[in-house]
């Protein structure tokens, strides 16, 4: 469940940042060395984020509940594999790879992001083995 909430919690978020809100988004869209944004999501690309996450949300309590659905588990693999992917990163900006390390989302990005998509990812398998 906790994985769920964790999941519900970012599509608020997501959903705050939609609706005009400011808090914590300059730390949370990658930089450039020299602090300049590389992504500019716009406000329909923020909902379409925040409503991807409800979904993760819905196979991880899915998953929670027992559900061994073939399009729920191949899912949840996916948004595991998603995840752990993003923990890698692009092997510039974001990730445990990155090469730009001194802009203020580079510090989130090791300390918070890296730690809480891999721990999304690992919640995942372990749901998807205790089910299997």
């Amino acid at each position: 469940m906790i994985l769920t909430y964790i999941l519900i919690l970012s599509a608020l978020l997501h959903f705050y940042w939609a609706l005009g809100g400011k808090f914590g988004l300059n730390y949370a869209l990658p930089t450039d060395a020299k602090g300049n944004r590389l992504l500019n999501p716009s406000t329909f690309m923020t909902y379409v984020v925040g409503f991807v996450l409800l979904g993760f949300a819905y196979v991880a309590y899915r998953l929670y509940v027992g559900d061994e659905s073939t399009v729920i588990v191949y899912a949840g693999y996916g948004i595991s594999l998603l995840f752990f992917l993003r923990t890698v990163g692009d092997f510039n900006h974001v990730g445990l790879f990155k090469k730009v390390k001194n802009t203020e989302f580079a510090k989130y990005d090791t300390w918070v992001y890296i730690p809480l998509f891999f721990s999304i990812s690992l919640m995942f398998i372990n749901v998807l083995w205790k089910i299997s």
